[in-house]
């Protein structure tokens, strides 16, 4: 993991432009293990840009991003996997995968990442659901699902592997207030537990 003292999480210098637009420019960030961190703007200021570099999905143009004191953009796919294991990620729009069920997209990462036995992954991606009130719906294709639901499925997978860092892109958008609350309270616990 990390050294004494090092973030989790580091951009040094992050630059990234498309064409003549400049999104993210020399960004300097340290996140605590542990810790919550927020970024806050309008729509299209560079925020998913910015958890797409932490997670490998983008490479910056300038700069550095480390992950418990790797640098993501220079890893091999290997490595890169490696870390990522250590990181959930809920995408803004939830990237559920459409031809399977609710449940076995919770159990992907458990099945790819695991030597875990379908009754395992099933009964964990089970209990990742019923963190987030979906444990009736394990056998629902994501079109049956409304679009806080999919926010939902698409944050028990994120959280699927207990990961180290968990990622959350817009994780209210879409929600209706209780529900909102709900993964608000999920999100606040999981940092006391120390997951940053």
């Amino acid at each position: 993991m990390n050294r004494p003292g090092e973030p989790a999480i580091r951009l040094d210098g992050v630059t990234k432009s498309f064409g003549t637009l400049k999104v993210l420019d020399d960004v300097p960030l340290d996140v605590q293990e542990g810790t919550a961190f927020c970024l806050m703007g309008r729509s299209g200021t560079g925020k998913s840009v910015t958890l797409k570099h932490i997670i490998g999905l983008m490479k910056p143009d300038s700069g550095k991003v480390l992950v418990h004191g790797k640098d993501v953009a220079a890893l091999k796919r290997s490595e890169l996997s490696e870390v990522r294991r250590t990181m959930g990620f809920l995408f803004q729009n939830s990237a559920l995968f459409d031809s399977i069920t609710v449940g076995e997209n919770v159990a992907f990462p458990l099945r790819r990442h695991t030597d875990w036995d379908d009754a395992k992954s099933r009964e964990m991606a089970m209990a990742k659901l019923a963190d987030v009130g979906l444990e009736k719906d394990f056998d629902k294709m994501p079109s049956d699902l409304s679009g806080g639901m999919k926010k939902r499925a698409g944050l028990a997978r994120a959280m699927a592997l207990d990961p180290d860092i968990l990622l959350v892109d817009e994780p209210s958008a879409g929600l209706d207030p209780i529900t909102s609350d709900e993964i608000d309270e999920l999100l606040v616990a999981l940092k006391k537990k120390g997951t940053t």
